[in-house]
C-alpha cells in the first residue's frame, strides 16, 4: 500500500512538472501580443494568467469528464486560496536585489516593501471580488445550489467582460514583434503538455485520496490545488527577478479569475453538486478573503503603493488560519 501511495505521489510530481513546462512554452505567443498590443503591465498580467492557469482548467476538464468532479472543485478553491499569500511571498523575495537606474525601488528595499502598479486594485483586484460574490450568488442559494449548465455561461461572460476591460484600461500604442516559428511549435507542445500532465494529476489525486481514506474534495483543496499553483510560483519568481514586480505578482489575480470563470465552466456542464455544503461555504469565504485584504493592504499614499513586509505576513497568517478551521471541522 505504501509503495503504490509513493508511485501515485510520484505520477503527481511529474505530472505537475510537465503542466509547468508546457505553461512555459505557452507563454511565448501571449508576450509577443502584450507588446504588439500595448498593453499595460496589470493588462500584461491578465493575459499571461490564461497560461499559468491553463494547468487549473485543464484539471477541471478532466475531472468533469472523468466524474470526479470534488477533485475539480476542490481544485478550483483551494488553489485560489493558497495563489496570492504564496505569489506575493514569492514576488517579495524575488525582488530584493539592486536594478540600475532605478533609485526608487532601492528605497523599496530599505523599507522591505513590494511596490506595485497603481492599476492593480481597480484592474485586478476589484473585478476578482466582484466574480466571488457573483460566484457565491450563483451557488449557494438553496433554490439553484450548486453548479448548473446556465452558471457556467454567465461565469464565461464574466471572464470576457474582465479581460475586455483589463485590456482597454491604459491601452497604449503596440510595438512590432519579431513571430520565432519554433517557439510557436513548442507553445503547442506546451499545450500538449499541460493536457497529458492535468490527466494524470487528476488519475493520480484519485488513488491518493482512495488509498487514504479522504474525500475527493479535500484531496483537491489540499493536493491538487497547490500542485497546481508551481507554474505561478516560476512565472511570478522568473518576471519579478526581472523587474516586472508588478506583471509578477499581480498575474495571481487574474490567474484567479480564469480558474474561477473559465474553470468553473466544466464543472457546471456536468451538474456539480456541493455534497458539504459546510466545507463549501468556509472555502468561499477564505477565496473572499484573500482579495478582499488584498485591496484593503494596497491603499494608496503619497508614499507608497503596494504591501508591506507586515502585510505580506498577514497574508500568510490568514492561510494558516484557513488551515486550522479546516482542521478543527475536519476533526
Amino acid at each position: 500500500m505504501i509503495k503504490i501511495l509513493f508511485f501515485w505521489f510520484g505520477v503527481l510530481l511529474i505530472s505537475a512538472w510537465a503542466a509547468h513546462w508546457g505553461a512555459g512554452k505557452l507563454s511565448f505567443p501571449l508576450k509577443m501580443l502584450r507588446r504588439q498590443w500595448g498593453l499595460t503591465s496589470s493588462a500584461g498580467a491578465a493575459l499571461l494568467a490564461i497560461v499559468t492557469a491553463s494547468p487549473e482548467v485543464s484539471i477541471n476538464i478532466t475531472s468533469a469528464v472523468r466524474g470526479v468532479s470534488d477533485i475539480g472543485l476542490g481544485n478550483l478553491l483551494g488553489s485560489n486560496i493558497i495563489s496570492i499569500p504564496l505569489i506575493i511571498t514569492v514576488s517579495y523575495f524575488a525582488s530584493r536585489k539592486s536594478y540600475k537606474n532605478n533609485q526608487k525601488h532601492e528605497q523599496h528595499l530599505k523599507n522591505e516593501f513590494l511596490a506595485l502598479n497603481k492599476r492593480t486594485v481597480k484592474v485586478l483586484a476589484l473585478p476578482y471580488l466582484a466574480i466571488i460574490v457573483l460566484t457565491a450568488f450563483l451557488t449557494l442559494p438553496q433554490g439553484w445550489r450548486g453548479l448548473q449548465p446556465a452558471d457556467g455561461y454567465i461565469m464565461l461572460i464574466a471572464y470576457v467582460i474582465f479581460l475586455f476591460q483589463a485590456i482597454m484600461t491604459g491601452k497604449q500604442e503596440g510595438e512590432e514583434v519579431s513571430w520565432s516559428w519554433t517557439k510557436l511549435i513548442l507553445s503547442i507542445a506546451g499545450a500538449a503538455a499541460i493536457a497529458i500532465g492535468a490527466y494524470y494529476i487528476v488519475r493520480a489525486t484519485e488513488n491518493i485520496v482512495q488509498i487514504l481514506g479522504i474525500p475527493q474534495l479535500i484531496g483537491g483543496l489540499f493536493i491538487t490545488g497547490p500542485l497546481t499553483t508551481l507554474p505561478e510560483i516560476f512565472q511570478a519568481w522568473n518576471v519579478s527577478k526581472e523587474g516586472e514586480i508588478t506583471s509578477g505578482s499581480t498575474s495571481v489575480i487574474a490567474d484567479n479569475v480564469i480558474t474561477l470563470t473559465i474553470g468553473f465552466v466544466p464543472l457546471a456542464l456536468v451538474s456539480t453538486v456541493i455534497n458539504d455544503l459546510t466545507l463549501y461555504i468556509i472555502n468561499i469565504l477564505f477565496v473572499a478573503l484573500m482579495p478582499l485584504f488584498y485591496t484593503i493592504f494596497i491603499r494608496e499614499d503619497k508614499e507608497r503603493y503596494g504591501f508591506t513586509k507586515t502585510e505580506i505576513i498577514t497574508f500568510n497568517l490568514l492561510y494558516l488560519l484557513y488551515i486550522m478551521i479546516i482542521l478543527i471541522f475536519l476533526l
